[in-house]
């Protein structure tokens, strides 16, 4: 027997205790995950098990309060962890530094309800040649579809992210001397609660600075990885609720499977969205596993509709927030923030200081500067304060006026682009992406969905008005800036006449706009309508334009006719009246909040299409179900908790082994093997028990205690034993299963027996009174343990080809020992010569 069998890659001491979880190994790097806890909220930290050194660790600040991680999962890809934690809590963490990138909505129906676990499927997509090539590069985009539309309209700008924006510390500190810390983008809740894939600018006609700079440099970069693109994130809760989520970020909904259960594994088909899991309860007395899985299948998962929805929620999702933002920086170059004064307030702000020099400094009682002002501009003729007033003072310096003229020409330049060029841009292809939405919905093929063709028809309604208004304002803020410029000539040319020094001073500006300015726009501006007001309701007849109510096609063309026929019709007519649309509300940031809400809504319950057409079967187990064994007694009989693996196959036969060790014989672990046909409702087609005695083939016999036992791969299980003699050395070995002799039980047994648990106390008894005997596995490979001389072990493990890694954790939690199970210890003396 070989007793120094594995190399050994590498021995950490933890700076503080830690724990492992049995997805802790990474599948496609030789890395491991570790938990650990501080200040009463658990945090994670990636070790190379190569190596043994951290690479780095996370912060508390991810949580409010204290949290336990449940369950961990490795996206396919390799690049993201998700963590399930209690509170109830779904993060995504980046593997390259352990930073969130994304928190995943989860509604739980009970406060008592927790999260247990999670799981991450790959697609395994079939490699099928088209019959019909991709000459154009469509990339499975329908032609005529709202996506083909926005893939020929220009790039609209791309905006600055917060947490692209530096400070002057930032700018100018030594290198080294400063730390920046990490901004966080604040994202409102209507955009952070709104299903979406992963951020895709381009696919929402939006320029992306990061897609032109790698563009720059393409021949450096790595083939895309597409492992990722329509994988399903499932996450278990303890009421029976699995939530789905398609590339691990679009909510699918949760699924009800009928009972109170948790599930301890869950496996999926290769190639069908069907999931098998194994459910478990807790009573009073203990746990129950039924043998009989529990079948899930989302049939929606197989057809293109459900991933087109969800491009066209991302991309609506990319729309609104960017239009929200441009709201929102509008409303701050009008009206200033927290750090920058707006333009809005220079106007005001100057004739305040005028009116204030009139009150304090020549005792007017009721001083008017606009009264004085528009006698100046009549005139010519200036009021003793003032002209002190223009004469003098930082404010009617050349630098002053400067200053004041380019802040407000650029604030309103920036009103009247955003507004035209942005915002009603960025509308318009919304309004595509919605009307696409409405078709969907008068479709039958679609009805899963539950699309609504008022709801649709009222965002819209939204859109169209919120077209109208950001062109309306574009006129608006283009007008002001003419009067401003207007009123800024005449002011100028006012100081000029008050220095004497000055020979030539002509005036160039127009009497009546610099008048209207004094009317609107230098104290109170017509701009402020735009942001300020409830949201627009008002109608196209509001406006002046005639509603034309939609008739027939035939009946168009009867009108288009009689008109085209009809010389008296198409005779120049004579304008009517203007309408008053002075009173019109018209806040363009609430009508963009308005329609963002509408639309969550929208997309956030038809997102829960596929939960809603899941095909759940399974068999809800109760107290009163189960048969009471009376003649075995209520011992403890699994040393450590039940160990799965499961595989599903593309005949749709799941075949499940379950492993866990007999407490009163520490080196015999009893296996069982279930087979059941998902098409059949997880129907159980054969049972069979083993018991496998762990023994040394030299000595014949194992005088040991098997502390922690896993599945490895399809062959071969892992265990971590003690033995009892004085040294009481651990070992870390593996044994085969793949050929033992299992003991069948008939259909009336394990139908008498449904649980996991009742079968084994009935197996057990069985091999008590030697009915079923244990099947001798040698112990052929191992190796002793560095550490773990005291107490209980915990393992993960990598069985993939390539990798074949173990890691053992002590029961202190400071001690990490990782094995390379298919190198010998010749290799490892190799490489430290």
């Amino acid at each position: 027997m070989e007793t120094n069998a594995f190399a050994s890659l590498a021995t950490s001491r933890l700076p503080s205790p830690a724990r492992l979880t049995r997805n802790s190994c990474c599948p496609e790097k030789d890395l491991v995950l570790l938990i650990s806890r501080l200040a009463g909220t658990d945090r994670l930290s990636l070790w190379s098990s190569s190596r043994g050194s951290r690479i780095w660790e996370t912060e508390n600040g991810n949580t409010n309060g204290s949290s336990h991680i449940t369950g961990i999962a490795w996206s396919p890809d390799g690049q993201t962890i998700a963590v399930v934690r209690d509170p109830p809590l779904v993060s995504l963490h980046s593997l390259q530094d352990g930073h969130v990138t994304l928190s995943l909505p989860v509604n739980l129906s009970a406060s008592s309800n927790r999260l247990t676990d999670v799981w991450w499927f790959k697609d395994e997509k079939k490699a099928t040649k088209p019959n019909i090539p991709d000459i154009f590069k469509r990339n499975s985009i329908i032609s005529g579809s709202s996506h083909s539309i926005l893939k020929l309209l220009p790039l609209l700008d791309s905006l600055q992210e917060e947490a692209d924006k530096l400070t002057a510390t930032d700018l100018f500190a030594f290198q080294g001397s400063h730390t920046r810390n990490s901004h966080k983008s604040h994202v409102p809740p209507v955009i952070e609660s709104w299903p979406t894939l992963s951020v895709d600018h381009m696919a929402a006609s939006i320029n992306d600075p990061l897609h032109n700079r790698g563009s720059a440099d393409s021949t450096n970069l790595d083939e895309v990885d597409t492992s990722n693109i329509d994988s399903i994130l499932m996450v278990a809760d303890t009421e029976g609720h699995l939530f789905c989520f398609l590339d691990g970020t679009f909510p699918l909904g949760p699924v009800n499977v009928g009972t109170s259960a948790s599930f301890s594994s869950i496996t999926k088909h290769p190639s069908r969205p069907l999931f098998a899991g194994q459910p478990w309860f807790r009573d009073v007395e203990d746990i129950q596993t039924p043998l009989r899985p529990t079948i899930v299948e989302v049939p929606l998962l197989s057809r293109r509709a459900a991933r087109d929805f969800a491009k066209l929620s991302s991309t609506a999702r990319e729309l609104m927030w960017y239009t929200i933002r441009l709201a929102k920086e509008m409303r701050e170059t009008w009206y200033g923030s927290d750090s920058n004064t707006g333009a809005r307030d220079l106007g005001p702000r100057w004739i305040q200081t005028l009116e204030q020099k009139q009150r304090e400094q020549y005792g007017q009682e009721s001083p008017n500067p606009i009264l004085d002002l528009t006698y100046l501009l009549t005139t010519g003729r200036a009021s003793e304060p003032l002209q002190d007033f223009l004469g003098s003072g930082e404010q009617m310096s050349e630098r002053g006026i400067q200053k004041w003229e380019s802040s407000v020409t650029e604030a309103l330049i920036k009103l009247r682009d955003f507004a035209e060029k942005r915002v009603s841009s960025a509308l318009q292809r919304l309004h595509v992406v919605l009307e696409e939405l409405q078709g969907w919905a008068r479709l039958p093929q679609y009805s899963e969905f539950g699309l609504q063709v008022m709801d649709l028809a009222a965002c819209l309604d939204l859109i169209s008005r919120g077209i109208i208004i950001s062109s309306w304002l574009a006129a608006a803020a283009r007008r002001e800036l003419l009067r401003f410029r207007e009123f800024m000539s005449w002011l100028r040319y006012e100081v000029n006449n008050m220095n004497p020094s000055i020979e030539s001073n002509y005036a160039r500006h127009d009497i009546l706009e610099v008048n209207n300015y004094f009317m609107e726009g230098l104290v109170t501006s017509p701009i402020d309508n735009w942001f300020i007001g409830p949201v627009p309701q008002f109608s196209l007849a509001d406006l002046g334009i005639p509603n034309f109510e939609r008739g027939s096609l035939a009946q168009c063309v009867a009108d288009a006719h009689q008109v085209a026929t009809d010389q008296c019709q198409v005779a120049w007519q004579k304008p009517g009246p203007q309408k008053d649309v002075s009173k019109l509300d018209r806040n363009l940031e609430a009508l963009i909040q308005d329609l963002a809400n509408k639309c969550r809504r929208i997309f956030r319950d038809s997102s829960m299409a596929a939960s809603r057409s899941a095909i759940v079967s399974a068999e809800p187990i109760s107290q009163l179900d189960r048969v009471p064994q009376k003649d075995i007694q209520p011992e403890q009989s699994a040393g450590f908790a039940w160990r799965e693996r499961t595989i599903l196959d593309e005949a749709g036969e799941l075949l499940r082994h379950s492993i866990c060790q007999v407490s009163t014989a520490g080196n015999i672990m009893c296996l069982i093997r279930t087979r059941a046909g998902v098409e059949a409702g997880g129907l159980l087609a054969e049972v069979g028990v083993a018991f496998l005695d762990c023994y040394f083939p030299e000595e014949g016999q194992t005088d040991c205690d098997i502390l922690d036992a896993d599945f490895f791969d399809d062959e071969s299980v892992v265990i971590v034993y003690r033995l009892r003699q004085d040294d009481k050395k651990t070992f870390i070995a593996t044994v085969s299963y793949n050929d033992v002799g299992y003991h069948n039980t008939p259909h009336d047994s394990h139908v008498k027996n449904s649980t996991l648990e009742d079968l084994m106390r009935a197996a057990l008894e069985s091999w008590k009174t030697g009915q079923l005997p244990a099947t001798k596995i040698p112990i052929n490979r191992r190796r002793a343990l560095s550490g773990c001389k005291t107490g209980g072990v915990t393992i993960a493990l990598n069985g993939r080809i390539n990798r074949r890694v173990a890691c053992v954790l002590d029961s202190t939690g400071t001690t990490l020992e990782s094995f390379d199970l298919e190198g010998d210890a010749e290799d490892e003396e190799d490489a430290d010569a």
